[in-house]
């Protein structure tokens, strides 16, 4: 997977199939090939299964999921998702069309790979099967990010002509997750485990990651026993799925030489030089080479995380807001960049950060202060740490592979659903956030062991948050929990450097209840096709 991978852009519903390589090696003359002749290289069919990936998630996915939520603020400009956070968007809005396109070019891509893979000579039989599970999993992957958008979506599992396109209507979500459910389970079948992966092949689709997938999709429907049971596939079957640990540095996890480390199941690879990612150009620290900041996390993710004697801060006696980052949650300093954090430059040199207003000394210093909500500085007075690439070059053109699945998240999934059912307990507690907080660095008592007071939903939330933050899982966590007031409605705050030492006061997000548990059909879709109609409640047809 290190090796190649196929670029393509945005594909509608009825898009053609793009074959375009960014490496020179990979690179083969388009005009030699027609519908006939493609498939009769084994080779071609290799590189549809490159391009699948290339459109099964990225890092800008990410990071633009993460706007949605309540841990990231876009600021610079009025982006698509800060118009869905402050309830403005409508079925014009660019994101609710491109989103839609981008998914059905990937399902695209699968179909025309399962209908064709047939036709390629002398394709190892092993080999071959293993490749359509990988294929159905990308295509059950694509269908499960659609539905948790849009709801019903049309659903179709060939590839559909263009008049098709235009008749088809929407298929209730609940009859593609029963699709998804049995695909994933019959992927397993055919998928290999980790340890039973080549080296070339790291990253790849494994049984590991079909059973992660279940369980994840499991928890979005709150079906807790079947998320129970694909949890504990990985916690309590390794022999068969893999054998997966918590990794022994938090930080360590999002760096390129620990890439697929002990706790990663499935991430998305990048390759430097040759694929890359630069969204922290517009998140790290401006003093260190970043161009502006576009991508701020917000106060209320910095007062998620405990304290480290397994406080929150409105119960720890000590806590002082007008000195908010000691004694705190390793992850805080592992995720977020505040004002007196510790950054390792490209160069290697570790330096502190200045973020309070007139902190700076020296010019180089003063350029991380906060200035105001229009300046280039970070308008929330927090920059991204978690993913930052080190080996990257100075525009942060980063190689660094984004975790996908990770164990962490099992072993959350697990106390969750524990949790729901009402087992949640010391020894269900010991197996699950013990370690994970155990990994994170806390040592007292009260943050380690089982609580015996406090609500322990909130609990296993809110750990939830703080370990998963800036991974692209907190929008889809807040909509399954149908918590949009709580988290997504009112005044969002950034640190304690506003008039008169208050807290900086930025956007009021506004979230319908009725309205913005899905996206509206985008409208270019509806002109197109007046079958998928009504649009979603709350968008106008």
């Amino acid at each position: 997977m290190k090796r190649y991978k196929l670029l393509v852009g945005g594909l509608s519903l009825v898009a053609a199939v793009h074959f375009t390589s960014c490496n020179k090696l990979d690179t083969l003359p388009t005009d030699r090939f027609t519908d006939e002749n493609f498939w009769n290289y084994p080779e071609n069919a290799e590189k549809m299964v490159n391009m699948a990936y290339n459109q099964l998630f990225s890092a800008d996915r990410l990071w633009n999921d993460e706007a949605l939520s309540d841990n990231i603020f876009e600021g610079r400009s009025n982006t698509d998702q800060r118009a869905i956070r402050n309830g403005t968007a409508d079925p014009t809005l660019g994101r609710f069309g491109s989103e839609w396109s981008d998914l059905y070019g990937g399902i695209k891509t699968c179909h025309v790979y399962l209908e064709n893979v047939d036709r390629v000579p002398g394709l190892d039989a092993v080999l071959k099967k293993r490749r359509i599970a990988e294929i159905r999993f990308i295509r059950a992957a694509l269908y499960f990010r659609l539905i948790n958008f849009y709801g019903d979506v049309p659903f179709f599992t060939k590839d559909i002509t263009l008049d098709e396109s235009k008749t088809i209507s929407r298929t209730p979500k609940a009859t593609i997750m029963t699709f998804i459910h049995q695909e994933l389970d019959d992927c397993m079948v055919d998928l290999p485990s980790k340890d039973a992966l080549p080296a070339d092949d790291k990253g790849r689709i494994t049984k590991g990651a079909a059973s992660a997938f279940q369980a994840r999709a499991y928890l979005y429907e709150s079906n807790w026993n079947k998320v129970l049971e694909y949890c504990e596939n990985l916690i309590k079957k390794q022999a068969e799925f893999g054998a997966y640990t918590l990794f022994n540095s938090y930080s360590g996890l999002f760096t390129a030489a620990n890439e697929y480390n002990s706790e990663v199941i499935l991430d998305y690879a990048y390759v430097p030089q040759l694929k890359t990612w630069n969204k922290l150009y517009d998140a790290a620290p401006i003093s260190a080479q970043a161009r502006l900041n576009g991508y701020a996390p917000l106060q209320s993710l910095v007062d998620n995380y405990i304290t480290l004697d397994g406080n929150t801060i409105t119960t720890d006696p000590n806590y002082r807001s007008d000195d908010p980052y000691v004694n705190r949650d390793p992850r805080m300093a592992a995720t977020i960049v505040f004002h007196g954090s510790q950054w390792t430059d490209f160069d290697g040199t570790v330096r502190k950060i200045f973020i309070k207003p007139g902190s700076g000394e020296t010019d180089k210093e003063r350029l991380d202060e906060y200035q105001g909500a229009s300046a280039n500085a970070s308008p929330t007075g927090y920059y991204v740490k978690k993913y930052y690439d080190q080996t990257a070059t100075v525009k942060y053109d980063a190689g660094l592979n984004i975790i996908m699945f990770r164990y962490a998240d099992v072993l959350l999934m697990y106390a969750e659903a524990k949790e729901a059912l009402g087992q949640l307990d010391a020894a269900i507690w010991d197996i699950t956030i013990k370690p994970i907080r155990k990994r994170a660095g806390f040592e007292a008592a009260k943050a380690l062991d089982f609580p015996t007071s406090g609500d322990l939903k909130s609990i296993v939330r809110n750990e939830r948050r703080s370990e998963l933050a800036l991974e692209g899982l907190r929008y889809y966590d807040i909509v399954r929990w149908k918590a949009g007031k709580t988290y997504l409605d009112g005044q969002v705050f950034g640190a304690k450097y506003g008039g008169n030492s208050s807290y900086i006061k930025l956007d009021i997000r506004r979230f319908d209840e009725s309205r913005d548990y899905l996206w509206s059909v985008p409208r270019t879709q509806i002109d197109l096709n007046k079958n998928l109609l009504p649009n979603n409640q709350g968008y106008s047809n």
